[in-house]
């Protein structure tokens, strides 16, 4: 089948209007590394616009973290081979010092052919673990948290620390926030795994 130019270049306006809106960071690039077409998803991983990639070479703007996955696939694109390759990389965010870490997703594209094919690149990045939680707490914090252990209600707990309900609520609230668990029975058990409660003791207390 023959695409006229003009068919050709609505065809490839559409792709590159699906490309951008996108939220995976994609690129096309030549077998070489050069890019050609970067989304926006992609060219935030180095704090730049789309068409600052375009022209920039992938091994420039990722490191790969082990050279025999670049090897391994320079032979197979010699070979003709048109199967995924992965590439572990590293870069900088933005322009700050921090590494991200994560796989580069190597697709031979388009019509087999006797030149090296186009590549299409898909990052996933490797998200950071989340910080652990913040286990001190304050005397107050420590005080609600052993009388909710005990059973008992929020106004009495406001009574016994000389706070109003609403206080009592946003202390669990904050509690809860910081250590991610969704409900008072599970802030009082996380309190114990954290070994803010002391584990045996009846009526609960704080540990030192």
């Amino acid at each position: 089948m023959v695409v006229s130019g003009d068919e050709y270049g609505a065809w490839r306006n559409h792709f590159i209007a699906l490309l951008d809106r996108l939220p995976i960071p994609i690129a096309i690039c030549h077998a070489n590394g050069e890019v050609t077409v970067a989304n926006p998803a992609m060219a935030t991983e180095w704090g730049m616009a789309p068409g600052q990639v375009r022209g920039r070479n992938l091994l420039e703007l990722f490191r790969p973290r082990a050279a025999e996955q670049i090897e391994r696939l320079t032979e197979a694109l010699r070979l003709g081979n048109r199967s995924r390759y992965t590439i572990d990389v590293c870069w900088p965010a933005g322009h700050g010092d921090a590494l991200r870490e994560g796989e580069l997703l190597v697709d031979p594209v388009g019509e087999p052919t006797r030149t090296y094919p186009m590549l299409l690149a898909v990052l996933r990045v490797r998200e950071a673990p989340e910080p652990a939680p913040v286990v001190g707490v304050s005397e107050v914090e420590g005080r609600i948290l052993a009388l909710a252990a005990a059973g008992s209600t929020t106004a009495a707990i406001g009574k016994a620390v000389g706070l109003t309900v609403d206080g009592v609520n946003y202390h669990l609230g904050r509690l809860s926030r910081r250590w991610r668990v969704p409900n008072r029975t599970a802030l009082v058990a996380k309190a114990y795994v954290l070994g803010v409660l002391v584990p045996g003791r009846w009526p609960p207390e704080v540990g030192a």
